[in-house]
């Protein structure tokens, strides 16, 4: 008997785990992807000698990681628990610097780092944020004001609830009905993890800078903390409780390792494989995904199609309206997006002092914080100040860079292109004031002079090179209005046979979300298709009746 084939859109994070769990669960996959190597937002630009992660850089919970390494061909495990006391229980866990999995390293190598984060303000003071209790406390006494450190401790049980409850019991849970959201309500009402992240945080701190500290975190998948849940709160104990990671060779290196994994199961990739249609024909009443068009005409036939793609332009763009109701043009344009990225890539000569000031992860903290936020969400301008994320993972890794030299990106959150902004014209003036700044503020002291290579991308780049709606960078805003329930659902309410996986989705972006992602679509396909009898972890979902 044939087995039954199935496509995936885009090889980023999302798509190769999502690939790999197909070939587990028994679908013969192929991984279509536009670009002429995987990785889609994490994708690497190779330059003058350096390497350059373009995208995600951060690893959190390592197991999922793990998970996925372990997976193998016809042997869908989606009924083993998917936070095992190995994991959770503190006593248990396992800590080791190669992210506590034997599978992880046969094909990449996965080490802490510490701290997780430096977070400078803008006085020049800053806070290590690094998960060590009395450390972290010491740094409250002493950049807090007076009941502040009372105030974490309350932050701290209070934001442990909203992960024990919004994380380890309700991430996996995919909200396909409104019923599946009204049962949970109540108790995201009682942990207090609907009001806006900003706010939540306030009640706990009375300085703006520990506000900062205990609200900077969404930005890093596309939340503005003015108007994020505080069930986001559960980002700070997802870090605390299983560190920050980095993958040896880069982010580049893990997407390699599910790539070598994905084949090895029998999935095949196809790269330079743009794709401008989704194929759907009806069987009766019943609108079907049959496969999909490329570029060049070529037509691939599938029993199923799952995008990795942004939602917006998957059902804008790859799907005629005639067969959308649920995800109409109408709803496409009223969803709010997510904000774009600025990010400068440089290479520099190493003087031997970069480790004074900086770490692997460093935040450098504007002026202002919520009026800057509001530019960027709210007004979407281009404001004279910034904030920025400073990445240098030479400090933790030379082998990115040539002998003696640096390789860094420093990523600026800028509104998407619905602002209108003409990036043509302020890209490279932008880029030199950024770089400017860095050298004199003595960050990097003489950059200016030690630089040697240079380059950058806008929110044009995430519209034309990605295909993401007006240049978002991690799909719909999540606002409580575009969560859960209302957030983009991972099997099509409109076409049998369509999944979507990845940031724009359940549960959210970020590279630990989209691989839950993989996971909550793949039992949804399990479902449908019959195919792993033994999934009993699954949630039983009402069978939908397409128009």
């Amino acid at each position: 008997m044939s087995r039954q084939q199935a496509i995936v859109i885009g090889a980023g994070i999302g798509g190769l785990a999502m690939g790999i769990r197909l070939q587990s669960l028994g679908f013969d996959t192929t991984i279509v992807e536009k670009l002429d190597s995987p990785g889609g937002r994490a994708y690497v630009r190779h330059a003058d000698g350096f390497t350059f992660d373009m995208g995600p850089t951060v690893i959190t919970v390592p197991h999922f990681i793990e998970e996925l390494f372990s997976l193998e061909r016809d042997r869908a495990d989606l009924a083993t628990p998917d936070f095992p006391d190995e994991i959770v229980d503190e006593s248990k866990r396992i800590k080791t610097g190669v992210s506590g999995g034997s599978n992880t390293s046969r094909y990449v190598k996965i080490v802490p780092i510490l701290p997780f984060y430096r977070i400078y303000f803008d006085d020049g003071s800053f806070f290590d944020y690094d998960g060590d209790p009395v450390h972290t406390r010491e740094q409250i006494q002493r950049l807090g004001e007076p009941g502040d450190l009372e105030g974490y401790e309350r932050f701290h049980q209070d934001a442990k609830a909203i992960f024990d409850r919004g994380f380890l019991e309700l991430g996996y849970t995919h909200f396909g009905t409104v019923g599946s959201m009204l049962k949970v309500a109540p108790d995201l009402i009682r942990l207090d993890a609907v009001r806006n992240l900003f706010s939540f945080s306030s009640k706990y701190f009375k300085s703006d800078k520990l506000r900062q500290v205990f609200s900077f975190e969404t930005l890093l998948v596309g939340g503005n903390p003015l108007s994020v849940p505080a069930i986001y709160a559960m980002i700070h104990f997802v870090e605390k409780t299983w560190g920050i990671h980095f993958a040896m060779g880069g982010t580049g290196a893990l997407v390699n390792g599910f790539v070598r994994k994905f084949e090895e199961l029998g999935g095949k990739m196809l790269y330079n494989a743009e794709v401008t249609q989704i194929n759907v024909t009806r069987q009766g009443r019943k609108k079907v995904a049959t496969g999909i068009t490329l570029a060049d005409s070529s037509v691939l036939n599938a029993d199923l199609v799952v995008s990795n793609g942004d939602w917006a332009n998957t059902y804008g763009k790859l799907i005629d309206s005639k067969y959308r109701r649920w995800n109409s043009d109408i709803r496409i344009k009223l969803t709010q997006q997510s904000m774009s990225l600025f990010v400068i890539y440089f290479g520099f000569k190493a003087d031997g002092h970069e480790a004074d000031k900086l770490r692997h992860h460093t935040i450098i903290l504007g002026p202002r914080y919520e009026e800057l936020l509001r530019d960027i969400f709210g007004r979407k301008i281009l404001a004279a100040d910034f904030s920025q994320y400073l990445h240098v993972p030479t400090l933790t890794d030379p082998s990115l860079a040539p002998p003696g030299h640096h390789a860094a990106y420093t990523l600026l959150p800028v509104p998407h292109n619905g602002s209108k902004l003409d990036w043509q014209q302020l890209g490279e003036p932008l880029a030199d004031t950024v770089l400017k700044f860095i050298d004199e503020r003595g960050y990097l002291p003489g950059l200016t002079e030690r630089l040697v290579h240079k380059s950058f991308i806008t929110p044009d780049y995430f519209e034309h090179t990605l295909n993401s709606y007006v240049g978002n960078a991690f799909g719909p805003e999540p606002r409580l209005y575009q969560s859960a329930f209302f957030r983009p659902h991972n099997r099509s309410e409109d076409i049998a046979n369509l999944y979507l996986v990845g940031a724009g989705t359940q549960p959210g972006a970020g590279t630990p979300s989209v691989m839950m992602s993989a996971k909550m679509t793949a039992r949804l396909i399990a479902q449908d298709f019959k195919v792993a009898n033994e999934i009993v972890n699954a949630q039983p979902e009402p069978k939908l009746t397409y128009r």
